[in-house]
């Protein structure tokens, strides 16, 4: 960047800017619904009778769906052209949000969020592909930091709208109109998508989709919800936990067999070979998922637990969409500073204020604990604006020249599925404690100490990225010099500086 601006090689030009225009809304559109339901959960729960397992599948199934969706809807998208799979796929999304308000039983409203969230995934496989296929070099990472920025501040504002519109309509009608904020917002993007998209262009390539590493990563992640939906005791835990060890090796000697044969596996082996590209993935994956739990238990405890209104929960989450968007804006400016040490920094601080959350609402009085509470989102949010966008860069960055248009796929896809099983796991936790006497109070310090332990794996992730980037850099660096025929620098002798 130049003292007076932007050279033109950096600027968006007037195509530019209405593709990602379409894909920002596209993006924010989906993104924004499930951390608005958050907020709508308790009214939800009243109006429909739903049971603790209804309440789980309803907000993890769209994640599920979403996840499980992204990687045969890229690949289509790869083969038949992007912009008409954007546009059902959004449709689909958009139209089944009128079922979902006007559900009048939980298994409508489960089916509902299933098919919203197969559509969400078709739409956002389309947004990463396009992003991709439009912008090369910088304007390619500042429009996908612009993606990752715009999903971090729908996570973020999702419960100040949900809150205000329960508080307008009251929670009967409120929760129900919280499905239908996506229909104008979705229809208009819809119109926009046909006209401003590229054109479809042909393609010779088959559409290899892997559909049985697709069936066995959906039962791997059922595999890991299941227990925490309906706990099963020991010996079905017992059985859970080798169903899922016989699914994982199932799927890695799948992948495998299936890239010898000379298929294009769902999980690209290039993917895995890269030490930081596979340690961000777990990095991304750990975050989002304690994100979203732990914004899902804070709404339940906010208004089962301390008895605030939805809007009164959203004024306590608002200072976390606040921080977060000031921090996504200049976390840029940090990582020039700071390098990949941002993200571990940023997980720390979001990890420690999750667990500060659950401590200050078992000992802190009723009087003082939102204002707490209110503090600590603030800190978490910028905690998480500061690492979220960065770390998908790092990430992207690292992903191997041959598997680089299914990377942003594979990162999201890997990020909805532990999504669905925090949210599963977490909400479980929180739904039985409370219904087995021990209070609320005590259910919210028992899921918070849960989600900074799960943010927590996400610190140790990024600690190991980050050595094991600055180990494929000295790794080049020695094979640079190898080529010009200079000494390896590990083998170098030490010289004694002239003083």
């Amino acid at each position: 960047m130049s003292a007076t601006g932007p050279t033109a090689a950096q600027r968006f030009d007037a195509a530019g800017r209405r593709v990602l225009l379409v894909c920002v809304a596209g993006g924010f559109t989906t993104l924004l619904d499930q951390s608005v339901l958050n907020t709508s959960i308790p009214a939800l729960r009243e109006s429909l009778h739903a049971g603790p397992a209804d309440l789980q599948w309803i907000v993890a199934g769209y994640s599920l769906a979403f996840g499980l969706a992204l990687i045969p809807g890229g690949r289509l998208g790869d083969v038949k052209g992007r912009k008409w799979f954007f546009v059902s796929g959004l449709a689909l999304f958009t139209l089944v949000s009128l079922v979902s308000a006007t559900a009048t039983e939980p298994a409508v409203l489960i089916a509902a969020r299933l098919v919203q969230g197969a559509g969400a995934g078709l739409v956002n496989s389309q947004m990463i592909g396009t992003l991709q296929d439009v912008f090369e070099g910088q304007l390619r990472a500042r429009a996908l930091g612009m993606y990752a920025v715009t999903g971090g501040l729908a996570f973020a504002l999702g419960p100040p709208i949900g809150g205000a519109v329960l508080a307008a309509a009251g929670p009967e009608h409120g929760w129900r109109l919280t499905f239908l904020l996506n229909m104008p917002f979705g229809l208009a993007t819809v119109a926009l998508a046909a006209r401003h998209l590229p054109r479809p262009r042909p393609s010779t390539r088959h559409a290899d989709l892997d559909l049985v590493g697709l069936l066995l990563v959906g039962a791997l992640t059922l595999a890991l919800m299941l227990p925490f939906v309906r706990p099963p005791g020991w010996t079905g835990w017992a059985a859970f936990a080798t169903a899922a060890v016989l699914l994982l090796g199932a799927l890695a000697g799948w992948q495998r067999r299936y890239a010898r044969s000379g298929g294009h596996p769902l999980i690209h082996p290039a993917l895995t070979r890269s030490a930081p590209y596979a340690l961000g993935t777990a990095t991304a994956m750990a975050q989002f998922g304690s994100s979203l739990a732990a914004s899902l238990v804070l709404t339940m405890f906010l208004q089962d637990g301390l008895g605030l209104s939805p809007m009164g929960a959203a004024l306590v989450a608002l200072p976390s969409a606040v921080a977060m968007g000031v921090a996504s804006a200049l976390a840029w400016r940090v990582v020039q500073r700071f390098g990949r040490r941002t993200v571990t920094v940023g997980m720390t601080g979001s990890a420690l204020a999750m667990l500060a959350g659950g401590l200050v609402a078992h000992w802190a009085s009723a009087a003082v604990l939102p204002w707490l509470l209110a503090l600590l989102q603030l800190l978490g949010g910028a905690s998480i604006g500061l690492m979220g966008s960065t770390n998908q860069a790092f990430v992207l960055r690292h992903a191997p020249a041959e598997a680089a248009g299914v990377s942003g796929a594979i990162l999201q896809m890997a990020q909805r599925i532990a999504a669905a099983v925090a949210v599963s796991a977490l909400s479980g936790v929180y739904l039985r404690e409370t219904a087995g006497g021990g209070g609320h109070r005590a259910a919210y310090l028992t899921a918070s100490t849960v989600c900074a332990a799960v943010a927590g794996v996400a610190v140790l992730a990024s600690v190991l990225a980050g050595r094991a980037t600055a180990r494929e850099r000295h790794e080049d660096e020695q094979h640079e010099d190898e080529r010009h025929g200079e000494e390896p620098v590990a083998l170098r002798p030490e010289r004694t500086p002239v003083r």
